[in-house]
């Protein structure tokens, strides 16, 4: 295997990358011609609006996202004979709360080089911003999407943010926000605080910590946004 992986970020949102990316992520990329994305459609807009507008059917793409079989996720494998390889999640960073880390394991698990590549992480940036505990948190990916579930595990990450002095974070599907949102309203403590960050880096970013209280009396609609919710009790 002569390739590496390289592990490259994308913006959050429809945002040109050359506003949130650094420029030497920028002159890597149009170095690769094969490339594993979630969604090619995205990569390819991606891509183009990157520095690679013009020679976008030139390049490889292969998808690797929820539906992908173990068995091709280690076909790609071979893909490493021909060069190095990119790696483009739908937002953020790749392999974190995303298929893409099966990828980086099978590299691992050949002995192929995995580089990562700085670029924005709505998780660390949402912590940033909240005001919440930095120095110990966990990321719980996302919650059951039934109701009752749901509202178990709510009271579940509130006992153990209590108990351990920690902050729970996790994200959701950008159409279930809001009653994620109204579950944790109705199931937490009043005094638990919970921060609701949702569009990071773009012009509409919504960052807001407040307590369980103070919400209930203005409540607010995420809405069908990228969007990560800290809570700490």
């Amino acid at each position: 295997m002569k390739g590496k992986l390289y592990l490259i970020p994308s913006p959050l949102g429809d945002y040109p990358p050359q506003d949130v990316l650094p420029a030497p992520v920028l002159q890597i990329i149009p170095g690769l011609k094969t490339f594993v994305v979630e969604e090619v459609r995205t990569a390819r807009r991606f891509l183009s609006a990157a520095g690679l507008k013009g020679h976008i059917d030139t390049l490889e793409f292969h998808t690797l996202n929820e539906h992908t079989q173990p068995q091709e996720v280690e076909a790609l494998a071979g893909l490493f004979y021909n060069g190095d390889v990119g790696l483009i999640s739908e937002a953020g960073l790749p392999a974190v709360a995303d298929p893409g880390a099966a990828l980086v394991a099978l590299c691992h698990r050949k002995g192929i080089e995995v580089v990562p590549l700085t670029g924005p992480s709505s998780l660390m940036l949402a912590l940033m911003a909240s005001g919440l505990n930095g120095q110990s948190f966990t990321f719980l990916g996302y919650l059951p999407a039934k109701t009752d579930e749901r509202r178990k595990a709510i009271r579940e990450l509130e006992r153990r943010s209590a108990s351990r002095k920690e902050s729970q974070l996790f994200i959701e599907t950008p159409y279930r926000n809001d009653s994620v949102l109204q579950d944790l309203l109705a199931t937490l403590q009043p005094s638990t605080l919970l921060t609701v960050a949702a569009d990071l880096t773009l012009p509409s970013a919504f960052i807001r910590t407040k307590a369980v209280r103070e919400w209930r009396s203005a409540p607010a609609s995420v809405g069908k946004r990228p969007c990560v919710f800290i809570v700490l009790a």
